[in-house]
């Protein structure tokens, strides 16, 4: 049996499969988020740590686990998890949507080598910025840095005991070389660090170590279970979904928003807001489009509405033309192709005729019309494809997936009832460095229908898409 483990924002959930990867049992538990100031947002590592010990006693409750044999991790990209020398943790960790070092992100990208060198903006979120932000504003603890690790890589540390980072993950840090696959010293110069306070590299289907003994007698695993060195959350769940390959794309309507397409080679072209990274595997990179509010979006007009929001999606009936309300879901900045921290969301074109449903659609619109502008940005470095494996929660709106296929014009593949996510790329990762076994055992999944675009709407929605970048360029710095 394979165990994945995904530390999301919001919550870590672990799945357990056997050798067919068949699920035999899954758990979650919740995460809160800090946001002790505007723009600010950070978790304890610890409660990272607790949540991990309840999802394995969950699993353990549910099947024993004396025939695990492999450990895959998956995470929230671009956190700052800052260490001291006897590797206690220093502050909380800064989370990828903390855009609290934009001046400092600002500084790093303008000069060439970055963007030369990592093939990618460097963005407030990133993790090069932080530590810039850490040196300035609190210089003691910037001084006691012995380490720098990614969230997940944290839960790695407390499972092997090992300073350990992957290249998919490592390639969202602003430090990392992406087409050589190592460490820039240059650029951990200019941030103040040195390769000293990074952690080893390795593939996400490699080992990475092995599980403590102290953990392993706990939960009752057998000797020399391996930790695979797994994968950021978006590329983990391209393992997950089979997105290994050239021409294979995903969208992932969860917190954030992601156009997901992997690539053979390396092809960057940072001045699109494209993010280019490592992907999990050998030799094989992705790009990606990233917006920071899909689910977020909804679930905030939900809680502004009082309502629930599965409910505000689930009667709106027939996939109908966009109306003249527009919504712009930037709600804490927007990475692609905006690249902008401080511009902020807005509802235009609001009338009598605007009631709760309609407003709804243009919610669910808006978030579509900016995964379109990402798709743009993708073919703009000439990365194209022809259909799409939706997946992450905003995926079980029925409505929501026809306004993507008429918007992008393109059908989207719905796969059958499971988790394909990044808990369960991380235990097909942790299959591949148990076996030695590669991408073959990445097959997408089965699919259960593919919505197709409604032709009637697709002018309609043309339409609707100018309307929404006129209205993106016109609140530009009033916001």
């Amino acid at each position: 049996m394979f165990i994945g483990l995904d530390l999301g924002t919001s919550g870590l959930k672990g799945v357990l499969v056997d050798a067919d990867q068949r699920v035999l049992a899954e758990a979650t538990a919740p995460l809160e988020v800090s946001r002790p100031r505007d723009g600010w947002s950070e978790q304890s590592p610890a409660d990272w740590i607790g949540a991990a010990e309840a999802v394995l006693d969950a699993l353990a409750a549910a099947r024993p686990l004396n025939e695990v044999r492999g450990i895959g991790l998956s995470g929230q990209m671009h956190g700052a998890t800052l260490l001291d020398a006897a590797d206690e943790v220093l502050r909380p960790c800064i989370l990828w949507n903390d855009t609290r070092s934009h001046e400092e992100a600002a500084q790093l990208d303008a000069s060439p080598a970055f963007r030369r060198v990592t093939g990618n903006i460097v963005f407030p979120g990133f993790t090069a910025p932080k530590l810039l932000w850490v040196q300035r504003h609190e210089p003691a603890i910037f001084d006691r840095v012995a380490k720098v690790l990614l969230p997940k890589d944290y839960l790695r540390l407390w499972l092997t005991g090992l300073h350990v980072a992957e290249m998919s993950d490592a390639a969202g840090t602003s430090w990392l070389d992406t087409g050589a696959r190592d460490w820039s010293d240059d650029l951990l110069q200019a941030t103040g660090l040195s390769r000293d306070a990074m952690p080893a590299l390795v593939e996400g289907s490699e080992v990475s170590g092995q599980l403590r003994k102290a953990l392993a007698g706990r939960w009752g695993f057998p000797e020399g279970v391996v930790v695979a060195g797994g994968g950021g959350d978006n590329a983990a769940s391209a393992i997950g979904a089979g997105v290994v390959r050239a021409g294979q794309a995903f969208v992932s309507l969860g917190t954030s928003g992601v156009l997901f397409a992997a690539n053979d080679g390396y092809a960057p072209n940072a001045a699109t807001a494209v993010h280019t990274f490592c992907h999990a595997l050998p030799d094989t990179w992705h790009q990606m489009g990233v917006i920071l509010a899909a689910t977020d979006a909804l679930n905030w007009f939900a809680r502004l509405t009082g309502a629930d929001a599965a409910a505000l999606t689930a009667g709106l009936g027939p996939l109908r033309a966009p109306g003249k309300t527009v919504f712009l879901p930037c709600l804490g900045g927007e990475r692609t192709p905006l690249n902008d921290a401080a511009i902020r969301g807005a509802f235009i074109g609001l009338e009598h005729a605007t009631d709760r449903a309609a407003a709804t659609r243009a919610v669910l619109e808006g978030v579509t019309f900016a995964l379109r502008d990402c798709r743009d940005a993708l073919a703009a470095t000439g990365t194209t494809f022809d259909s799409l494996l939706a997946v992450g929660g905003g995926s079980r709106s029925e409505y929501w997936l026809q306004v993507i296929a008429t918007a992008l014009d393109m059908p989207v593949t719905l796969p059958v009832a499971g988790d394909f996510g990044g808990a369960f790329g991380a235990a097909r990762l942790a299959i591949m460095a148990a076996t030695g076994a590669g991408a073959e055992i990445a097959a997408p999944p089965e699919t259960a229908r593919v919505i197709q675009p409604d032709a009637h709407l697709r002018d309609a929605f043309d339409a609707a898409h100018d309307r929404y970048r006129a209205a993106q360029s016109a609140i530009k710095g009033l916001t």
